[in-house]
C-alpha cells in the first residue's frame, strides 16, 4: 500500500507542472554517447518520455546529434575524423557521410523508437529547415581557420514544424543545413536546437547528453551546478569551468534565454526518465539555466 501511495504522491507533484506547461513547446536536443548504448532500455526510455510529453499536451520537438556514428561511418569509408576547436573538419567526402548518417540513418531510428513507444513522429532533414552561413574559426594568433563545410544556422523554416505539431506529431530534426550557395553543411546540433527553440518561441530547451550537467569541478559529479543565472556564465568560462564541448551548449542556452525561452536544462540522458524528472519534479536532476 505504501508503494502505491508513493506513486500517487509522485503524480501529485507533477500535476502543477503538467497544468503549467499544457500546450507549451519544448525543444529537446538528443545527443551524447547514450544514443549508442547497447542497452535498448535507455534509448526506448527517452522515446517513452517524449510520448508522455505529448500525452499531457506538451509539444516536444527533437533535434538529434550523432557524432560517434558519423566517426564510425567515416572510418568505414576510409576517412579519418579530425577536429579543430571542437568542430569536425568536413570536406566534400565527409559532408556526404554526415548527411547520410544524420538524415537517413539516425533520424529514422529516432522516429521508429517514438512510434514503437506508442507515439507519432515525423523525420525532417535539417537541409529542409535550416539556412546557414559558412563557419570560420579564429586561431590563437587571430588567423582564420577553415573547417570546411561547417555552417552556422541563421534561419529556421518553422512551417513544417508547426504543421507537424498541429497534427499531434513530434518533429525529429537532423542538424544539417543548406547554405546560400545550395551546398549542404554540417551544423552543431546544440546551436541548431537553440535556433529551433528561438524560432518556435519555445518555453523550455533541454540538452540531453552523457554528463550530469554543468560541473564546477569536472569530472566530479558531486560538483554539479544545479541552478545558474545566465549572467554567471561568462565568469565560469573565464575560470575554465565551462570549456571545450560545453561552450557551444552554454552559449546556445544563453542566446535562447535572451530570446525569450523561460529556462534551459542540461540533463544526463543515461539517467532513466531524466527529461521527466527535470520537468515534472521540484528538485530536478541536472543543471537549470535561467535569465
Amino acid at each position: 500500500m505504501n508503494h502505491l501511495i508513493t506513486k500517487a504522491a509522485t503524480l501529485l507533484e507533477a500535476l502543477p507542472y503538467i497544468q503549467r506547461f499544457r500546450s507549451a513547446t519544448f525543444v529537446i536536443k538528443y545527443g551524447g554517447s547514450f544514443m549508442d548504448s547497447p542497452d535498448p532500455a535507455i534509448r526506448n526510455g527517452v522515446a517513452r518520455d517524449l510520448v508522455f510529453l505529448r500525452a499531457v499536451q506538451i509539444n516536444p520537438v527533437v533535434v538529434h546529434g550523432g557524432g560517434k556514428a558519423i566517426s564510425r561511418a567515416m572510418e568505414a569509408a576510409g576517412l579519418k575524423p579530425a577536429f579543430v576547436q571542437g568542430q569536425r573538419v568536413t570536406d566534400a567526402a565527409t559532408v556526404q557521410v554526415v548527411e547520410r548518417v544524420l538524415s537517413r540513418q539516425i533520424n529514422p531510428e529516432v522516429v521508429a523508437a517514438i512510434g514503437a513507444a506508442g507515439g507519432q513522429a515525423q523525420g525532417l532533414a535539417g537541409t529542409d529547415l535550416f539556412t546557414c552561413r559558412k563557419l570560420w574559426l579564429t586561431g590563437p594568433g587571430g588567423q582564420r581557420r577553415d573547417p570546411g563545410f561547417v555552417g552556422e544556422v541563421t534561419r529556421v523554416n518553422v512551417e513544417p514544424l508547426v504543421a507537424a505539431l498541429a497534427r499531434g506529431v513530434t518533429p525529429v530534426v537532423s542538424p544539417t543545413a543548406r547554405g546560400e550557395d545550395g551546398q549542404v553543411y554540417n551544423c552543431n546540433a546544440d546551436v541548431a536546437a537553440a535556433q529551433v527553440a528561438i524560432a518556435l518561441r519555445a518555453r523550455r530547451l533541454v540538452f540531453m547528453s552523457d554528463v550530469p550537467g554543468l560541473l564546477r569541478q569536472p569530472p566530479d559529479p558531486a560538483s554539479l551546478i544545479s541552478h545558474l543565472h545566465a549572467n554567471e556564465v561568462q565568469g565560469l568560462k573565464q575560470a575554465g569551468v565551462i570549456d571545450q564541448g560545453m561552450i557551444p551548449k552554454v552559449e546556445s542556452a544563453v542566446a535562447a534565454l535572451q530570446a525569450g525561452v523561460d529556462k534551459v536544462s542540461f540533463v544526463d540522458g543515461r539517467i532513466p526518465h531524466a527529461v521527466l524528472l527535470e520537468i515534472f519534479t521540484d528538485a530536478g536532476v541536472g543543471t537549470e539555466v535561467v535569465p
